[in-house]
């Protein structure tokens, strides 16, 4: 064999399996998430197996002293911004090795060539499903006071109440209301989404995206039975806020892994608005706000009497409803909330 495709055969042998143990080791221990480390793994010892012939000939001719390239760099190189930019770099550099080696081993055999194809192709699965947890963190991480309005909630009209949240320092305002016709919905949407944009206030719409897409909402919010994060993602575009209900620690994990960017977290608390036969209550909350890396919001039954316990968990963020909704004075209480919320925003 040629001693040039020898030696890049072996740097490339290198590239690939330290690129795959970094990305290999975020799944493992960033997503703690079995599946996906074993599927990482199981792809490193194929290309293992699929190379070992040649990787025992090329590092007999290895020359790391007399290999120009070890003294070329650049400034990107030598910097990482944060986890994302490390693993994806990572994912870069894995596809790049993987197929200068599979073009250099055609010259020998293709048959081997062919299975490194294969793997390179497997890793671009993975990638997509690992990039989609990579999403950085945007304005919904400031989010402490989120106020869900629903008209069936209010003493007073809808807009009335979503303008006293405003007023009184909510961060964003969720329009939830599950009977209403599409262009009555689609309206309403409209008006609050005007509201918050004029307000720099965060604006959700429940259950649709077509609806938070039309409205320019940042974003939507599903529950388990809706459309799953990813596919609500591949209507409302990469830029949208998604964010999912989840109430077991399983739900949540898996709200990472589809890309989500947050999770609703709850019931913490028995509630009047929506009556449910489970509760995950403060100890779910407690296991989310120490395991989970996505921004997490406490949900149902939460008022001025309990926040402070919700807090306790380790959760920086509530969601609100009838409290707000239900009051005579709505701008007081989002006040009093938001300044309890704001003296814990560092726990």
């Amino acid at each position: 064999m040629n001693l040039s495709v020898l030696r890049i055969l072996d740097a490339n042998f290198n590239r690939a399996r330290e690129a795959l143990r970094v990305v290999e080791d975020y799944a493992r221990f960033v997503l703690n998430d079995g599946q996906l480390s074993e599927a990482l793994k199981a792809l490193r010892h194929e290309l293992v197996g699929a190379t070992e012939k040649w990787s025992r000939q090329a590092i007999s001719f290895r020359d790391t002293a007399g290999d120009v390239g070890t003294s070329i760099t650049t400034q990107a190189e030598a910097r990482r911004e944060d986890m994302s930019a490390v693993v994806t770099a990572a994912g870069k550099r894995l596809g790049e090795a993987l197929r200068t080696i599979e073009e250099y081993l055609k010259t020998q055999s293709p048959d081997d060539a062919a299975a490194v194809e294969q793997i390179r192709y497997r890793f671009y699965d993975l990638e997509a499903r690992i990039d989609r947890t990579l999403r950085p963190p945007g304005r919904f991480a400031q989010v402490r006071l989120y106020v869900l309005i629903s008209q069936v909630a209010c003493k007073r009209p809808w807009l009335e109440v979503a303008r006293a949240a405003i007023e009184g320092g909510a961060d964003c305002l969720q329009l939830r209301e599950k009977e209403l016709e599409g262009g009555e919905l689609l309206q309403r949407a409209r008006m609050l989404v005007g509201l918050c944009r004029k307000n720099n206030v965060l604006s959700i719409i429940n259950d649709r995206p077509d609806i938070a897409l039309l409205a320019d909402a940042d974003g939507v919010h599903v529950g388990q039975g809706d459309l799953p994060v990813v596919e609500a993602r591949k209507l409302v575009g990469p830029d949208k806020i998604v964010g999912i209900s989840t109430h077991n620690l399983q739900q949540a994990k898996q709200a990472v892994l589809d890309g989500a960017d947050y999770v609703g977290v709850g019931p913490v608390f028995r509630s009047s608005t929506k009556t449910r036969q489970f509760l995950p209550g403060l100890e779910f909350a407690k296991q989310v706000a120490e395991e989970i890396p996505l921004p997490a919001v406490a949900i149902a039954g939460i008022d001025e009497e309990n926040v402070e316990k919700v807090l306790e968990t380790g959760i920086r963020a509530v969601a609100v409803t009838a409290v707000v909704g239900g009051s005579d004075e709505p701008v007081e209480v989002v006040k009093r909330l938001k300044e309890r919320l704001s003296g814990n925003a560092g726990h």
